[in-house]
């Protein structure tokens, strides 16, 4: 069989400050995460068995069917997802506080038969969750903050501004991404506290006008006015995938 190529929308996340806990405690907040991300799935009406699981060693990324709509990786799933972390802190130690990297992006993928995907969008990925915004987002405060995301410029363009539930434009800050030789847009959310001005997309404008462009804070700005942050991550190069079967 030949590889085959399709476009999807991906979702990583990725444990900050994993190292040093040990393996039994890095084992207990990879568990954590795991059922977290499961019961925000099926929270937000996902069923787990339609994505592709990637376990990442401190995280995981999942490839979205071909059919799901992008919005959906969005709302009501990060808040879900953030919610649960949260309730899960409420109760920790130290030494198993969880705090996530999430990074969002869609693009053509390579799925090879034996099971690999690669490809580009896995690439972009990579850069928006190593960008020292997200990174200095995870540590602000006393204790960090559970869970913050990135989209790309792509995947806000696709989801923000039409008028799907959850999404409103509010909620998202624009942030200047630059890791290595990848510089690009990208825009930051932080769940239960929509954040920074409105952006004018400017799609169904007649005015004429150029919309205006939106104000970039750093990140302690946007913590200080939040009290929240996240970070996200996916690893590069050729990654295997496990389909769950149905039971």
């Amino acid at each position: 069989m030949n590889p085959r190529y399709e476009y999807r929308a991906l979702l990583a996340c990725d444990i900050a400050g994993s190292a040093g806990r040990g393996e039994q405690r890095l084992q207990e907040i990879r568990r954590v995460l795991r059922s977290a991300l499961s019961d925000a799935l099926g929270m937000a009406d996902l069923d787990a068995r339609d994505f592709a699981y990637a376990d990442t060693g401190d995280g995981c990324q999942l490839v979205a069917p071909a059919a799901l709509p992008k919005a959906r990786l969005l709302f009501p799933l990060l808040p879900e997802l953030g919610a649960r972390i949260r309730e899960h802190n409420q109760h920790a130690g130290p030494d198993t506080w969880l705090r996530v990297r999430a990074a969002v992006h869609a693009g053509e993928i390579r799925l090879d038969p034996e099971g690999t995907v690669s490809g580009a969008p896995f690439e972009a990925l990579a850069r928006l969750l190593d960008s020292a915004p997200l990174r200095h987002a995870t540590l602000a405060g006393t204790s960090g903050t559970p869970l913050a995301a990135i989209l790309s410029q792509h995947f806000y363009e696709e989801t923000i501004g039409h008028g799907y539930e959850g999404l409103e434009p509010d909620a998202f800050t624009a942030a200047d991404v630059r890791v290595k030789e990848y510089a690009a847009r990208a825009w930051l959310w932080y769940p239960g506290s929509p954040i920074g001005p409105r952006v004018d997309s400017g799609r169904d404008s007649d005015s004429g006008e150029q919309p205006a462009e939106p104000e970039l804070r750093t990140v302690e700005q946007l913590v200080q006015a939040t009290g929240n942050g996240t970070v996200f991550a996916v690893h590069r190069g050729d990654q295997y995938i496990r389909h769950n079967d149905r039971g």
